[in-house]
């Protein structure tokens, strides 16, 4: 049975509904209103005119209400009416960055990197169908028991995930990412990410054209790094950016933003970003920006690293610098083009220059942990080099963390580079070719 055809059933269900909940007076403001009239008013207008409505309505046929609680109804019904219902607050409310569903009774939101449970949920299993049909709908998707995963966006950008019985055995699960906020490197310094060095010689880098990789776990900030980063390009350069979903909010004039195509219902038309990796090599880029790999584009990524597209951005998952270069090499190894494992350990060697690590703490702060240089070329076994990490202390009973950000010599190559490229660095980091600051990695 489809969505729509189980909401339809369902709403004929007297039982589901009582006289005084919302969906009781969303059903009397549609039996009251001129939907033609509607349809030719702004959604602001819209709004208003809802809101007299449903507040006449309350007034001939509901009960006394004070004041907070009548207002409170008439938003929650006319946000039914014309929104996402319980969530239009939280998508509103610029603190939540996430927001998570598990079932209409249990809504989870996350605020400055802690989840916390809300008192209010939906009203029904139904209320939260129809939302997710409402959401689904607009990227013209479907979900269902045929179908019961689907990826989506809102259109003010905000990735939506969506997963129903009986793959859920709780009932349907939403979970919403907010779009992220555009920091610049003197806000991330600010905010304690990095130090004013480090966001000092990451610019260089990205000046200086040095191919750099962001990585860190699930909600480490990541494409926000990323969007930061990016403000160092010259106006000048023609950039072509990579994503399932366009987030990166770039500020130069010549961006070209491609961004990847799930399947239609039939499971034709899908376009992946491999696709949009290679077909970014003939659009003439002077930089490539890929918002994340996580298959065999990395491969493709790596290859346009090396032949001229210098000055690459791109974002990973992984845990540590060293598990970066693994990941990459295993995400590597999954394209069709099967090289062994030597030949794409000199691909990554050749092409990645600098991985920036981030990590969130256990009181939400996401900051970078550490910079490393690749210092291994061509055929060396992967080795890395150290020219920034962060060093926390005990975390005492507040649950903060606090630390240090300390910098390390840069190696005498890439100083070099950066001084071809007409860019100086802090001189908190020094130059040194010592051998002993190099860690291979196993």
């Amino acid at each position: 049975m489809a969505l729509k055809d189980r909401l339809e059933e369902d709403r004929s269900s007297s039982e589901r509904t009582g006289r005084n909940t919302v969906g009781h007076w969303r059903a009397r403001l549609l039996e009251e209103i001129n939907l033609d009239e509607l349809a030719a008013l702004s959604m602001t207008q819209r709004r208003a005119r809802l809101e007299k409505v449903t507040g006449l309505l309350i007034t001939r046929e509901g009960p006394v209400l004070a004041a907070g609680e009548r207002a409170n109804l008439i938003r929650r019904v006319v946000d039914e009416a014309l929104g996402l219902g319980v969530l239009e607050p939280l998508l509103a409310d610029p603190s939540v960055t996430e927001i998570m569903v598990n079932g209409p009774d249990h809504v989870f939101v996350e605020r400055a990197g802690r989840v916390q449970r809300l008192e209010n949920g939906f009203a029904s299993e139904d209320q939260l169908y129809q939302t997710i049909d409402r959401i689904v709908a607009q990227v013209n998707r479907r979900v269902d028991e045929s179908s019961p995963m689907v990826d989506a966006r809102l259109p003010t950008g905000e990735r939506v995930n969506v997963i129903i019985p009986p793959l859920s055995l709780i009932g349907p699960i939403l979970t919403i990412r907010r779009f992220p906020r555009a920091y610049t490197i003197e806000q991330l310094t600010a905010m304690g990410s990095m130090d004013p060095a480090t966001g000092m010689l990451l610019a260089s880098f990205v000046r200086a054209r040095l191919n750099i990789v962001i990585s860190g776990g699930t909600g480490t900030g990541k494409t926000t790094m990323l969007n930061a980063l990016s403000a160092f390009v010259p106006e000048w350069e023609r950039i072509v950016t990579i994503e399932d979903s366009a987030e990166l909010q770039l500020k130069q004039e010549h961006v070209i933003p491609l961004e990847s195509r799930p399947p239609n219902i039939e499971g034709k038309g899908q376009i992946t970003i491999r696709d949009l990796v290679r077909n970014a090599l003939r659009m003439r880029p002077d930089r490539i920006i890929v918002g994340e790999v996580r298959g065999g584009e990395t491969l493709d990524m790596l290859q346009a690293m090396n032949t001229g597209h210098d000055g690459s951005l791109v974002t990973v998952h992984a845990n540590s610098v060293e598990d970066t270069i693994y990941r990459l090499q295993t995400l590597a190894s999954m394209s069709d083009v099967k090289l062994p494992f030597e030949a794409i350990r000199d691909q990554i060697n050749s092409a990645v220059d600098v991985i920036v690590q981030l990590s969130r703490g256990p009181d939400g702060t996401r900051r970078i942990t550490e910079v490393a240089v690749v210092a291994s070329r061509n055929r060396e076994a992967f080795a890395l080099r150290s020219v920034m990490h962060f060093k926390s202390r005990p975390i005492g009973p507040d649950r903060v963390v606090r630390g240090d950000f300390q910098p390390h010599a840069l190696p005498k190559d890439l100083a070099n580079r950066l001084f071809h490229a007409g860019e100086s660095m802090p001189p908190v980091f020094g130059v040194s070719d010592d051998p002993a600051e190099i860690r291979e990695v196993s």
